[in-house]
């Protein structure tokens, strides 16, 4: 019996990059998203890229996903990144006030470097499996995504996961519908000094 290959020529690729304070759960998302595994301890000073073939909503696509240091002595990197990046991970924990109250920082941060009004995000509240530990609560999270207009959604990368997948694929989708919106805005603008 054939299985169906994953397809390889002219799949969209899609750049997302992951960003919040240190310690809040990056690389435990990432590598849980990509090698289903959870690793409770990772190095907050390494910085890595994963490369990922996928099919979100029955379309292939390369997800090439950059996983960030978190550390402030590598600030002078964040604005390279971001320069590149097609669409953004906000994460901040649960169980950190501090770095829920840093979304601000990395939203405008992202915003000034592309210098856009708006740009493809997903705000992502990591560690909900931590209830007892829990400072952030999920009525906070939602305010902080609408305040940003941007997508909301609670995660947990310890067994079973909760939510990995969905923040990885709702920010490609995010990133589809703002491409998407871009060009028909361009046709309408176009439209407007060529009339037919």
């Amino acid at each position: 019996m054939a299985t169906s290959a994953v397809p390889s020529d002219n799949l969209p690729t899609y750049k997302l990059v992951v960003v919040g304070d240190g310690g809040v759960g990056k690389s435990a998302l990432t590598i849980q998203f990509f090698q289903k595994i959870f690793v409770p301890d990772y190095d907050p000073t390494i910085e890595d890229s994963y490369l990922k073939h996928t099919e979100i909503d029955g379309q292939w696509a390369i997800l090439d996903v950059l996983d960030t240091a978190g550390q402030e002595e590598f600030s002078a990197m964040r604005e390279q990144y971001m320069r590149t990046g097609d669409g953004f991970l906000i994460v901040f924990s649960v169980t950190d006030k501090a770095s829920f109250e840093h979304v601000d920082r990395f939203h405008q941060l992202i915003l000034r470097v592309k210098d856009r009004e708006a740009f493809p995000m997903v705000l992502v509240a990591n560690k909900v499996d931590l209830v007892h530990l829990r400072k952030v609560t999920s009525d906070q999270g939602q305010e902080m995504a609408a305040k940003h207009s941007i997508t909301y959604i609670e995660t947990s990368a310890k067994d079973p996961p909760m939510n990995v997948d969905k923040a990885f694929h709702e920010l490609v989708r995010v990133i589809s519908d703002f491409v998407l919106r871009k060009s028909i805005k361009r046709k309408k603008t176009l439209q407007s000094y060529f009339p037919s």
